[in-house]
């Protein structure tokens, strides 16, 4: 009798902790080896977000003339997120024309998704595409099939993929930048520095959280360019509502719409992606950007009313 008693103590015992505790959470991948299946180092970031760079640094691409940096406007990238015990990863690759056939077919048969294959700018040479992809599975096994799939473009990997040294050259007044659109930003590499507007609502994707980290962020970008001015390119983040009026304002301040699509498949609410371009003062460019941030409903700036 008192056997029985005890076991069911235990038991009783036992479904408390689990109530009060609950279940246990999946041990986080190992982020290590993720690194060393795609042959480049990444970083933890906000919301637990494991996000590798993987840019274009052995592409010479210009825009209208303009030189771009492979940070600037030639950044692939892949994005992890562990959610119970799957991860979730997604990015943006960029690729040559003739790269994308094959590359498609890796990601395709490693069991990835593609969810969307753009331009992201006009008059660029040579001519690049933009390739969005999503999967879910074991971080490691997403990583394994990621590095396949990009082993039929010359996207730099591996031990030896180091990018070249930056160049002297003009720089940009960032405080002039950050005043006029009320946002602080940082220097991502070779010059160029990114001002991230993060959107206000909460985003989804069948339930699963999509974080700034993982790409759904307005990107502002610039780059310095000859003669104190700047070029400017990145994308916005925007429901359908939204997505006139930004154009609008975009080109009430001279700024080109080169792009509007949409990255992801079953994103809730529903996502556009405005993609922009302008070269001119950056102080100028920045209040054009301003007033079509003002648009969107994106969360306020810190440290504003």
């Amino acid at each position: 009798m008192r056997s029985e008693m005890f076991k069911a103590a235990s038991v009783f015992l036992s479904l408390v902790l689990i109530i009060a505790v609950g279940p246990a959470r999946a041990a986080d991948p190992d982020w290590k080896a993720v690194e060393q299946a795609l042959g480049k180092s990444g970083q933890l970031q906000a919301g637990d977000v494991f996000r590798i760079g993987m840019p274009r640094t052995d592409l010479a691409v210009t825009v209208k003339g303009v030189l771009v940096k492979a940070g600037f406007a030639l950044g692939s990238y892949a994005a992890f997120k562990q959610v119970g015990d799957k991860a979730m990863v997604m990015g943006d690759l960029v690729l040559l024309d003739q790269e994308v056939p094959a590359v498609m077919s890796g990601l395709l048969g490693g069991g990835l998704d593609v969810t969307a294959v753009h331009n992201h700018l006009s008059e660029m040479s040579p001519h690049v595409m933009y390739m969005h992809y999503e999967g879910h599975g074991d971080a490691l096994q997403l990583a394994k099939a990621l590095r396949q799939a990009l082993s039929a473009s010359a996207t730099p990997l591996g031990t030896g993929a180091t990018a070249p040294a930056a160049s002297a050259g003009p720089a940009l007044d960032t405080k002039q930048i950050e005043q006029a659109l009320g946002r602080t930003g940082r220097d991502i590499g070779g010059g160029v520095f990114q001002v991230t507007v993060p959107r206000a609502e909460s985003i989804t994707e069948i339930g699963m959280p999509l974080l700034p980290a993982m790409g759904v962020v307005t990107v502002l970008n610039f780059q310095p360019i000859a003669d104190a001015k700047a070029a400017i390119t990145g994308d916005f983040v925007l429901i359908d509502k939204e997505v006139n009026n930004v154009a609008r304002t975009l080109r009430q301040h001279g700024i080109d719409v080169t792009a509007l699509h949409n990255h992801g498949l079953q994103d809730t609410p529903r996502l556009f992606y405005m993609h922009f371009w302008a070269t001119d003062d950056p102080a100028k460019l920045a209040q054009g950007l301003k007033a079509a941030v003002d648009q969107t409903n994106s969360k306020t700036a810190e440290g504003s009313k």
